[in-house]
């Protein structure tokens, strides 16, 4: 039973359409390509702008773009403090393992409160009508989120010490035990430590007076992640028939040539069986996901609709990639356009609410259209 709000009277569905074309993203990508070499990556804050900003542009959403404002100086500073954070966990790393663990922990504390400023970030800068978008989640839950990938890494990071550097040197038992238990801990709590992170995500995000809730449970992704073991699991099985076979062949006394063909029928059904699950495997997990997190995305007076295709993404997936196999990447941009075309334009909003009076309540509070995009000095963007 979905946990979306009931249809209101009166609702209305807003439509997300995209119009950038491939040739345009093309000749932005070229560009940006170009001067990321010539400057030798500096020019990456500048060229994200150009990207977002198109892509923003051409993002229609009840018939009026999205836009995006970012300042490429702001986000520069941001780069360099992630460059020097990772520059010093190398230079730490090298020292000693003890030096390692310190600089991992302190990362850890710091990448919270770090991956909160990159959403409000994002979303202060980017606007719909002239209203700016705004994250409204604390610091302390961005904590409180992340925390089992906390409780993942801590273990692991101590068994660390007791690991010889010299790789001739066999660990003790009980530590490759225990590595072998965080594993399946960290395993069993991966569904739970991405649904804290989306619920975290998806409960802060708002425009105006609006502030959407994140209503898909827990429940819900462990059964995504175990749909997605389930088909790894049978993919297993039948690379395990198929060896039995080839093993049977051997023992049954056939023939050199009549084996030598069996072998290279099996391996080329290996071969396909594991390029079709593989090639699958990403579509498949793309559209349940994205129906999953944004069907449950909304509030009392706005709701997200995804109607996203598996097979509309897949064959998209296939024809991606082979045409970026047949042109050496150049593709590339094309690829992304069609891709963000399909995935934004499976979305539409149903809307209680008049986006006019959505607009009139937004210019009787100023802070609600101005956004908070200057609330955060850096501007980081580590991956939304």
């Amino acid at each position: 039973m979905s946990d979306a709000p009931p249809r209101e009277a009166g609702a209305r569905l807003l439509s997300i359409r995209f119009t950038g074309s491939g040739a345009e993203y093309f000749r932005i990508w070229i560009v940006n390509l170009l001067l990321l070499v010539v400057t030798l990556g500096f020019y990456w804050p500048w060229a994200k702008v150009r990207r977002l900003r198109y892509f923003m542009h051409n993002t229609l959403v009840d018939g009026d773009p999205l836009d995006f404002h970012a300042d490429p100086k702001q986000m520069l500073k941001g780069w360099a403090l992630v460059g020097v954070l990772f520059a010093m966990y190398n230079v730490a790393s090298s020292a000693s393992a003890v030096a390692n663990l310190v600089a991992i922990a302190a990362l850890a504390a710091l990448w919270p409160a770090l991956w909160r400023s990159a959403m409000r970030f994002r979303l202060g800068n980017t606007s719909w009508r002239g209203l700016r978008f705004r994250f409204t989640g604390s610091t302390a839950d961005a904590y409180r989120a992340l925390l089992p990938l906390l409780l993942m890494g801590l273990p692991a990071g101590v068994l660390g010490l007791w690991v010889p550097d010299d790789p001739e040197v066999v660990p003790p038992d009980w530590v490759a035990a225990s590595f072998a238990g965080v594993g399946l801990f960290a395993v069993l709590m991966l569904p739970w430590l991405f649904w804290r992170m989306k619920a975290y995500q998806h409960r802060h995000y708002a425009l105006a007076h609006l502030q959407t809730d994140f209503r898909a449970s827990v429940r819900s992704f462990y059964g995504l992640g175990l749909k997605q073991s389930g088909l790894m699991m049978l993919l297993i099985a039948v690379l395990m028939v198929m060896t039995a076979v080839a093993s049977l062949g051997a023992d049954g006394g056939m023939g050199l040539d009549k084996l030598s063909i069996a072998h290279w029928i099996i391996g080329l059904l290996v071969l396909m069986v594991l390029g079709a699950t593989f090639l699958g495997m990403g579509p498949w997990w793309t559209t349940r996901l994205q129906n999953l997190v944004w069907n449950h995305t909304g509030n009392d007076q706005m709701q997200f609709l995804s109607g996203l295709r598996f097979r509309d993404m897949l064959w998209l997936s296939i024809k991606n990639g082979v045409l970026m196999a047949l042109t050496l990447g150049l593709y590339w941009p094309f690829a992304a356009v069609a891709t963000a075309r399909l995935r934004l334009e499976a979305v539409q909003i149903r809307s209680g609410i008049d986006p006019d009076a959505l607009l009139a309540s937004a210019q009787e509070n100023p802070a609600e259209a101005a956004g908070d995009a200057a609330g955060d000095f850096f501007g980081l963007d580590v991956g939304l």
